[in-house]
């Protein structure tokens, strides 16, 4: 109305916000979102809860594997994607492919508390937000809220507790990372590196200085030494047991083969 001063909490229609900038009331129950677990039963229950509070669910699926399928057909605003194995391929894979093909789509994986390089992969497949399995229905809706305007959705209690790992962490290493480390060679080792940093095989040979021909024989070899059939899978595994951490120092510049 013409000389209405009443801020967009105040206002008719308007979206309030809590603290922190998220939203409350009619924007957090009005999400769409698609409901995907390994679990069949859990995500029914998660499906009927968050269709109680007033969330549109257009789909519930299990497993995961048809978890891109379902998002690219519904087109939800939110995919909550829960799976009780954050690291393995068999989660990050599916992850990644909703990311890829439909981006517009934020993910919210609902897990147990992995490690901090656990929680780092997930994001770096193209999650959105990571919210303990656990958590109560209103943290679940937080982080959909969040995800969907585009902000990390984090529960300070699982930033806390990795947090806490960084700053303490296990003493005993890492004996997966370390054999794997052993295996390779030291331009293998850049290879990895690179393909975790998200280069593509002529981004890898010009680093390298060797031709994308030469470039694609060290990702073969390195994924064959690796046990993997991807470079994601690949990337998640160095992840996941520290290799990283356990491979030898890169000389700078490109090196000769």
């Amino acid at each position: 109305m013409p000389g209405d001063r009443r801020t967009g909490s105040e206002r008719p229609g308007g979206v309030s916000r809590g603290p922190g900038g998220i939203p409350k009331g009619e924007d957090v129950t009005s999400v769409r979102v698609v409901v995907v677990d390994d679990r069949r039963l859990v995500a029914e229950a998660l499906a009927s809860a968050l269709r109680v509070r007033g969330h549109r669910v257009p789909a519930v699926a299990a497993p995961l594997s048809r978890a891109a399928e379902l998002v690219a057909a519904k087109q939800p605003e939110v995919c909550l994607f829960g799976t009780a194995t954050p690291e393995a391929d068999s989660a990050l894979e599916p992850l990644a492919r909703i990311h890829r093909e439909s981006p517009r789509t934020a993910v919210v994986v609902l897990g147990p508390v992995p490690r901090p390089r656990g929680v780092a992969a997930v994001f770096a497949a193209g999650a959105r937000g990571y919210v303990r399995e656990d958590e109560r229905m209103e943290g679940v809706e937080r982080a959909m809220a969040r995800a969907r305007s585009g902000e990390p959705a984090v529960t300070p209690q699982l930033l806390r507790e990795a947090f806490v790992e960084l700053l303490h962490p296990r003493s005993a290493p890492d004996a997966e990372g370390t054999r794997l480390a052993a295996l390779l060679t030291e331009r293998e080792a850049d290879v990895l590196r690179r393909i975790v940093d998200g280069e593509d095989t002529r981004s890898i040979a010009t680093g390298l200085g060797v031709a994308p021909s030469t470039a694609r024989t060290h990702v073969q070899r390195l994924l064959s030494k690796l046990g993997t059939t991807s470079r994601l899978e690949a990337a998640a595994l160095a992840v996941r047991t520290g290799l990283l951490d356990r491979l030898p120092a890169s000389l700078p510049g490109p090196r000769r083969p």
